[in-house]
């Protein structure tokens, strides 16, 4: 059925579910929701499968005319989402109706907002998934952003009856400052003993150069022992890549598949979705964490989840 008809795009709006896999190694990346947590979450307070397609919203801007009675929720970042103008809850379940304008006027906290339809987005799946790679114009609508005049169907699913929302205790927080926990490797030894402290010790800054492949940071230069180079090798969500320059790189849902920089680190993945609220000029900081710690780390993420999962059964 046809959901919504695209007033305004915004800057980047794309369809996204969990991401694409098993095509690493024909060069294809992931892609997927940057915020697997906004976005699981919205999918579970309509009722959907946690991976069902929905809406990644960047920034502001994004405008979208309802057309056909149904549900819908909206997570991640305040957009301070509106319906005909006036305020909606995040986090929660909203019947929307026919003719209804759904609006993300601006920028509150967060970087990216998550909006997901009884039913899910319905676009034909690409090696296994609806996720949008606009660099390769594969998934989602055509393989690019939305524009001005898309329609956007929505799968036929039971209407989802009663509110649902996401418990208190388990709502983020999006500041413009945050630590990410890392786990040293698999080229910290080719750093220098200084080079590994200024890393874990610095504040760094996001820069301009942040999008959905990689968030490029400003700040010490980290040394290495000799070269920056590596023979190129297989490159995991959250590498943080070294290049000549001693300036980090954190890597995201749609980087590159191999790669011949040094990884001095990896984000644990948990921590990926405070990375993808934060924006240019925002700060990040790294904390060095055992493997032990990022499993514990992980089951209780997954619990959370499971909560919100119950909650809105």
């Amino acid at each position: 059925m046809e959901a919504f008809e695209v007033i305004q795009p915004g800057p980047l709006t794309t369809i996204q579910d969990l991401g694409r896999y098993g095509y690493q190694q024909y060069g294809v990346p992931p892609s997927g929701a940057l915020d697997d947590y906004a976005f699981r979450t919205s999918n579970l307070l309509v009722g959907n499968e946690e991976g069902a397609a929905s809406l990644e919203i960047t920034l502001f801007g994004c405008q979208l005319r309802v057309l056909q009675d149904t549900t819908v929720a909206v997570t991640g970042a305040d957009l301070a989402a509106a319906l005909n103008g006036s305020p909606i809850p995040g986090w929660e379940t909203v019947p929307v109706r026919r003719g209804d304008v759904l609006s993300f006027p601006r920028l509150k906290s967060g970087c990216r907002a998550y909006l997901s339809v009884v039913g899910g987005i319905n676009v034909p799946m690409v090696m296994g998934s609806r996720a949008t790679y606009t660099k390769a114009g594969i998934g989602g609508l055509e393989g690019r952003a939305l524009r001005k005049g898309d329609i956007l169907r929505a799968a036929a699913a039971r209407p989802v009856t009663g509110r649902a929302r996401v418990p208190t205790a388990h709502l983020p927080a999006y500041d413009d400052q945050v630590e990410l926990r890392v786990i040293l490797g698999p080229q910290d030894d080719c750093f220098t003993e200084d080079g590994i402290h200024t890393f874990l010790q610095s504040d760094y800054t996001i820069s301009i150069q942040a999008d959905r492949m990689g968030y490029r940071l400003e700040g010490p230069r980290i040394p290495h022992r000799a070269k920056a180079d590596i023979i190129s090798d297989g490159i995991p969500l959250g590498a943080v890549q070294v290049p000549g320059d001693g300036r980090p790189i954190v890597l995201l849902a749609d980087r590159q598949t191999t790669g011949g920089y040094t990884k001095i680190a990896t984000v644990i993945s948990v921590d990926i979705p405070d990375l993808a609220q934060t924006k240019p000029g925002d700060r990040v900081r790294f904390r060095q964490v055992s493997g032990d710690e990022a499993v514990t780390a992980l089951r209780e993420y997954e619990r959370k989840i499971q909560t919100v999962k119950n909650s809105s059964a």
